[in-house]
């Protein structure tokens, strides 16, 4: 259900679920709370862009880097790529422009090194946003956007390749737009 949850977009029902499942698995290393923790910390993140309950979702994003750390230090290959998207997350928010750019494409590399072509798919999306909405290049939001849609088109999710397409579309109007502006 947490997955589920978050990967729909349902930001309030992840969280409600992360608590149910770190409730019922406890807050201890194994594979399932680790997972719990890495969307718990996403999460978070999500709810500290839409500005609501900013200190609890900053210690829970704090705990969620903290778990993943120890969780990489035991299996790197199951759980770099997901606690360097959880720092370029909290990068972004932190305006840390050249880091957060850096842990993107650490985590990307380090998803596609495992296999994990949704986690791949994930870290790029994240960054095309990043681009697109932080930075404020779309061109660069469009690069990332296209490997998230191929990643999630691997996946074989029809769902987020339609989600991405639409980021895509609006995106390469805006790019169309700059490019007849310097004309």
């Amino acid at each position: 259900a947490v997955i589920r949850a978050y990967w729909s977009g349902y930001t309030e029902r992840c969280g409600y679920c992360i608590q149910k499942c770190m409730n019922l698995f406890g807050q201890g290393a194994q594979p399932i709370a680790c997972v719990a923790k890495f969307f718990f910390g996403l999460n978070a993140i999500d709810l500290l862009r839409k500005k609501r309950h900013a200190s609890k979702s900053k210690e829970g994003l704090r705990k969620a880097i903290a778990a993943m750390k120890d969780a990489a230090a035991n299996s790197e290959w199951n759980f770099m790529n997901k606690l360097r998207l959880l720092e370029a997350e909290q990068k972004s928010i932190t305006q840390n422009h050249w880091l957060a750019i850096d842990l993107y494409d650490a985590s990307i590399q380090s998803a596609k090194k495992s296999g994990f072509i949704h986690e791949q798919g994930l870290a790029c999306e994240k960054a095309g946003f990043y681009f697109k909405n932080k930075a404020g290049n779309n061109e660069k939001a469009l690069e990332y956007f296209k490997q998230a849609r191929a990643c999630y088109d691997e996946w074989g999710s029809s769902m987020k390749v339609d989600f991405i397409q639409g980021e895509l579309n609006n995106v390469q109007i805006l790019v169309n737009s700059e490019l007849a502006r310097e004309r």
